[in-house]
């Protein structure tokens, strides 16, 4: 949390420069000195050619938008919006183990929409098994079953949930009119919305793994139904871990995917492709790109100085203030880092470790993460004589200036 004096709070900008990254480099002060040689991305290329309506790379981990075209273009996106359906079930804190009951409109779908499970009215599942059944299969049936148990009886209700939730998050090219993403002229998003929901989602490990799996089996109180993930990029993308498809005949092809090797992960959308094949290899393609491009680095240091705090009363004398935790981001040769630091009005004394600021770090002008600032080493509340000799002082120089004012 950012620490701000109403009076006294001074933000100090220490640098901003572009980083030319280094594999292997283990220092910030490397990265300061400019070091060029073998950086990433050094030779930038261009980002790669991708036939869809919009599409959006971001860094999984700070939601922070790289590449794309189009991102907030409001767009229909098919069953991409069971991601939100499973948000909001998650959210609200729904017990995974309760049984639901498989209602005669959730039974309507099978059959009559693209993507479903088979269920049948009567048949009682685990809300944990509907999750499943939702995010892996793509069961319209299920998410139906999961929005009446949730919003109390009524599906209109849980899209009430859905959209109240969009508006939390921030999602302003978003609205929801179903909760299994069936076309209407009501129901859509953006790729840079998508890109939010998405990494609030997975933020939920059950989220995260149902949405890596590639087959798993559901029960009924009769009956074990064998599902499969319609994600096929989690069969022939070793970095894919997730996360959800979505396809009608107004939306199209489109594919939420999240990836991650070594300590980079990233989330790809694609938005209105023609078909399954396109929206996989698109989105192959913008991961690829990303991972060749990107790199994870320190941005600020555990315990590296990164600030200083005049103390009170003592003419030219400070304390260094240290990083308590490590700010990584991912970014290439071109990224602008910043990185602002506030402090605190110091107080009479303070000890060793004292929080007293923040620093936050900006790559291209987006916050990517902060680290509180503590003092490095303690002070003791200033002597009288520190007070008299700092005020003394301080009316010999107004009074200099005062009497030069007068005779020049």
């Amino acid at each position: 949390m950012r620490i701000e004096h109403p009076k006294t709070a001074v933000t100090l900008v220490l640098m901003t420069l572009a980083l030319l990254l280094v594999p292997g480099a283990g220092s910030l002060a490397e990265a300061q000195a400019g070091t060029t040689e073998g950086a990433r991305g050094a030779q930038l290329s261009e980002p790669p050619e991708i036939e869809a309506s919009a599409w959006s790379l971001a860094d999984a981990n700070s939601s922070r938008y790289l590449v794309g075209e189009n991102p907030d273009e409001q767009l229909p996106i098919g069953s991409v919006t069971k991601i939100m359906s499973a948000f909001v079930v998650l959210e609200e804190g729904v017990d995974l183990d309760e049984e639901v009951t498989i209602s005669s409109e959730a039974e309507s779908y099978v059959g009559t929409t693209y993507s479903n499970v088979g269920l049948i009215a009567g048949e009682r599942l685990s809300v944990r098994d509907l999750l499943v059944a939702s995010l892996v299969p793509s069961g319209t049936e299920a998410v139906y079953a999961l929005a009446e148990h949730v919003g109390d009886g009524s599906v209109e209700n849980f899209v009430g949930m859905m959209n109240d939730k969009a508006s939390e998050l921030g999602l302003e090219e978003t609205n929801f009119e179903t909760p299994a993403g069936l076309d209407t002229n009501g129901n859509y998003s953006s790729a840079r919305d998508l890109t939010t929901l998405t990494q609030e989602a997975l933020k939920y490990p059950l989220f995260a793994e149902i949405v890596d799996t590639r087959e798993a089996t559901i029960s009924t109180q009769n009956r074990e139904i064998e599902i499969f993930n319609t994600n096929q990029l989690l069969s022939t993308y070793p970095p894919a871990t997730g996360v959800k498809t979505g396809t009608t005949p107004q939306a199209g092809a489109n594919l939420v995917a999240s990836a991650e090797s070594n300590d980079e992960s990233f989330i790809a959308v694609v938005i209105g492709a023609e078909d399954s094949d396109q929206r996989y290899q698109a989105t192959e393609a913008a991961l690829e790109y990303a991972f060749g491009r990107y790199e994870n680095r320190p941005l600020v240091n555990q315990d590296e100085v990164y600030g200083e705090l005049s103390l009170p009363y003592r003419t030219e004398e400070s304390i260094n203030l240290t990083a308590v935790e490590e700010v990584s981001a991912l970014a290439d040769a071109s990224s602008e880092v910043e990185r602002r630091v506030t402090t605190e009005e110091a107080p009479p004394s303070a000890a060793a470790g004292e929080e007293l600021g923040e620093v936050e770090v900006l790559v291209d002008g987006q916050s990517v993460g902060t680290s509180p600032l503590v003092a490095q080493e303690g002070y003791e509340e200033a002597s009288w004589w520190d007070r008299i000799s700092y005020t003394a002082e301080g009316l010999f120089s107004r009074a200099r200036e005062f009497l030069g004012g007068i005779f020049g």
